[in-house]
């Protein structure tokens, strides 16, 4: 098992996705862990993440420093190594500008971390500071143009640094340097699979629940659906689906997952609507936070009004994954930015009843389809695009009028067929529309026009960390806009958003 200490970076999870992809376990907890407590996890390494953090600051996350006297391997990355450096006598000071992007590594020597490891490769760097000094027992493997301190080693004691992120993909060897780590250096064995994981999630939602009742709020997604398959696998009959329509599903989507739902996962699921209410709500609300919080907080009240029916029910299961938390708040403790809440994360009122079940919220969405994979879940479930909790709600930008939502409802429908159609669907992470805060000037049918914008989002991406605009075929592009315009009324003008992750997030809003 390897442990890794959150000190509050963007890519803590992804440290974790790197391991596990090794099938090696490991978990991730807070720097105010204590030796006792990592005594007892007794782990093969640890692995110390990067920050926002710098360490000098008054108030920068610390660990334990005993840590590197108990005799297991450490690596720190990027803030994690200024920590390790900082704590055993070395300094580490701020450089005056950032370093962020792409910067050719040069190794010293071909061994340990680097076993196997080009002399020259690509690394990614993202810092503000940097060592001016290593600590007595240390030594430099590895440097760049702008950074003489890349890497470092102290070997007796088996401490490395990384100033770099081995754990992005950006790393041309940084999969290969982690797995030095974990085998050559720490002896992990290859023992992690989807199917242990499902096997423990199993045992601990069994030994939570025990004879208590289970609600799960279902939306059809691969998310909430694996969710419902892994309880059902666990509690049976203790699980009760509710599928609430909020008013800003997609076009049918109601009745669509109410047929889809009942025959393919054989659940208890009761069918709420709550349209008007939801739709009352928003009405002239034009914050996108706002739009969130409000849906967060009516979900629960919904969700409570329903609980209170089900003699027993003790907890809410939602199918959270790791993005999401780390948008949304700090996952363990570390200070990572928020970038938005989500109203499975941020959006749930602080006197909830219910206690929260999120067996998902450590993984990414492709791991959540292999684990849908071997849980047995169809595959038209599996390969569902990701749908965002408040629905059209984000997609339709500013006031949220039936007038609108009819419009996006359509060119989102008709969008989906053609993408579905050009075989590009499973290809894609997602692809949806955006409705226009805004209007153009167009000439239909030599009539002056003054209608609404769509804007079409495509993006390819693994884990939604980051994404690429799609590179769609033009000639889709033009059929797609084309049928747009000429069958949607409202609706004079398409555009496509050309924009990556980072530094746009996939959504809009």
């Amino acid at each position: 098992m390897i442990l890794i200490i959150d000190f509050g970076s963007q890519y803590n999870q992804l440290i974790a996705r790197r391991v596990r992809e090794c099938h090696v376990y490991c978990r991730i907890d807070a720097p105010d862990i204590t030796v006792a407590e990592i005594k007892a996890l007794n782990p093969d390494g640890i692995i110390l993440s990067g920050g926002p953090a710098s360490i000098y600051e008054k108030n920068s996350p610390k660990s334990d420093t005993a840590v590197f006297d108990l005799g297991i391997p450490v690596l720190g990355i990027c803030y994690g190594m200024h920590f390790m450096i900082s704590a055993l006598g070395g300094v580490v000071e701020g450089v005056g500008r950032r370093e962020y992007g792409f910067s050719e590594l040069n190794i010293k020597k071909a061994d340990g971390l680097f076993q196997g490891v080009s002399k020259k490769s690509t690394c990614w760097m993202s810092h503000g500071d940097s060592i001016r000094r290593l600590p007595r027992g240390f030594k430099i493997t590895a440097s760049t143009a702008n950074t003489k301190i890349a890497a470092a080693v102290h070997a007796k004691k088996n401490l490395f640094g990384f100033q770099y992120h081995p754990e992005v993909a950006h790393t041309q060897m940084g999969k290969k340097m982690l797995r030095n780590f974990l085998f050559d250096v720490c002896g992990c064995r290859r023992t992690w699979t989807m199917k242990s994981f499902a096997r423990r999630s199993i045992e601990e939602i069994r030994s939570k629940v025990a004879d208590k009742k289970v609600i799960l709020g279902l939306s059809g997604g691969v998310d909430s659906s694996v969710v419902a398959l892994l309880l059902h696998k666990s509690i049976g009959k203790q699980l009760t689906c509710i599928f609430v329509d909020n008013g800003v599903l997609r076009k049918d989507e109601a009745r669509k997952l109410k047929v889809t739902l009942k025959q393919q996962l054989n659940l208890n699921i009761r069918f709420i609507n709550a349209k008007t209410l939801f739709l009352r709500a928003l009405a002239k609300v034009t914050d996108p936070e706002k739009k969130r919080k409000i849906i967060g907080r009516l979900f629960m009240q919904v969700f409570e009004a329903e609980a209170r029916k089900i003699k027993g029910a003790d907890f809410l299961a939602q199918g959270t994954l790791y993005p999401d938390v780390i948008e949304s708040v700090s996952a363990f403790g570390g200070p990572t930015s928020v970038i938005k809440s989500h109203h499975n994360v941020g959006g749930l009122p602080k006197n909830m009843k219910l206690k929260l079940i999120e067996p998902l919220k450590y993984l990414f969405k492709d791991e959540v389809r292999l684990l849908g994979k071997e849980l047995g879940l169809e595959q038209d479930l599996i390969w569902r695009q990701p749908f965002p909790g408040p629905g059209l709600a984000i997609r339709i930008l500013g006031e949220i009028t039936h007038r609108r939502l009819t419009i996006l409802r359509s060119v989102d429908d008709l969008l989906l067929e053609e993408i579905k159609n050009a075989g590009y669907y499973k290809k894609l992470w997602q692809s949806f529309a955006v409705l226009l805060p805004i209007k153009s000037v167009g000439v239909m049918g030599d009539q002056r026009t003054y209608e609404n914008i769509v804007a079409i989002r495509a993006v390819t991406s693994k884990d939604a960390m980051t994404a690429d605009w799609a590179k769609l075929p033009h000639k889709l592009l033009g059929r797609i806009s084309n049928r747009i315009i000429n069958e949607v009324n409202g609706v004079n003008r398409v555009v496509y958003d050309i924009s990556s992750k980072p530094p746009s997030t996939i959504e809009w809003e």
